[in-house]
């Protein structure tokens, strides 16, 4: 991805012009992953695979990791025979023909219902992340298992930015992204759930555009862009689930998922 961009450090302070710089940002998938089960040392196996691709690691490359092997790691799994639904969830599942034992786990994953209809439940999870199903996903698992979202995917994050720059002994960052929906479009896009090692958003507000305008509210969530053009070469079923991008270390620095998660005092659709 090359071109053009407008960037500024600012990371707090008074107003800045915007200065052009010129920015490369690859982005790479990162094969030989073996199907990963829980226990594993998730960290380990990807430096492993990037060994064995005889890839360099460079200091602010960043790791971006799909939430499912993270989830598969953790033991964030259920198995649906072990689940017995609550009377909600089979009067739900009967009347949209669904498994009830499913819709049992999205309630139990959920902090708040958002909106339940045709068929779709759009759920609040305990992070305060608002998607559909609480993140209960049966894909990329066998049958008879769903995979929930980690319990704390920033912690994820920086477990594995720990393993990975101990592997390497360069500083890098790391995302955990899943693929979310979006109000009002249509498809789905990676964001991030956990970040370590990264400054999530870049405050623009502040900054003089190029006519001399001073922005009035532009935050840009650098992570959940960053974690959406990795899935371009992840992809969904390329059984790819890494992928690393280079180019974007003005962006290093301390940053949490969490931080993308907006508060609900500031919510104007609640």
């Amino acid at each position: 991805m090359r071109g053009e961009v407008s960037a500024t450090a600012r990371a707090g302070g008074g107003p800045a012009p915007l200065q052009k710089t010129m920015a490369e940002i690859n982005v790479v998938a990162l094969p030989g992953l073996p199907e990963i089960v829980r226990g594993d040392e998730l960290g380990v196996l990807i430096a492993n695979a990037v060994t064995k691709t005889i890839r360099t690691v460079n200091i602010g490359d960043i790791f971006i990791v799909a939430q499912k092997i993270v989830s598969k790691a953790e033991g964030a799994v259920v198995k649906l025979d072990e689940v017995t639904p609550s009377p909600a969830a089979e009067e739900w599942a009967a009347a949209h023909q669904k498994d009830p034992r499913v819709v049992e786990v999205i309630f139990r994953e959920s902090r708040r219902i958002v909106r339940m209809e045709r068929g779709i439940i759009i759920a609040e999870t305990r992070h305060g992340f608002v998607c559909a199903n609480a993140g209960v996903d049966a894909s990329n698992v066998p049958a008879g298992f769903v995979t929930l979202l980690p319990p704390d995917p920033d912690a994820s994050a920086e477990r594995l930015r720990d393993a990975l720059i101990g592997a390497f002994g360069r500083s890098v960052a790391t995302i955990v992204s899943d693929s979310f929906g979006r109000p009002w479009r249509e498809g789905v896009v990676n964001v991030a759930l956990g970040v370590a090692g990264l400054r999530p958003l870049v405050d623009y507000r502040g900054c003089l555009d190029p006519f001399g305008r001073r922005l009035e509210s532009t935050v840009m969530a650098i992570a959940d862009e960053l974690a959406s053009a990795a899935e371009l070469v992840m992809r969904k079923t390329a059984g790819t689930p890494v992928a690393i991008v280079r180019g974007a270390v003005e962006w290093v620095g301390e940053g949490t998922g969490r931080m993308l998660v907006r508060d609900a005092s500031r919510d104007l659709f609640r």
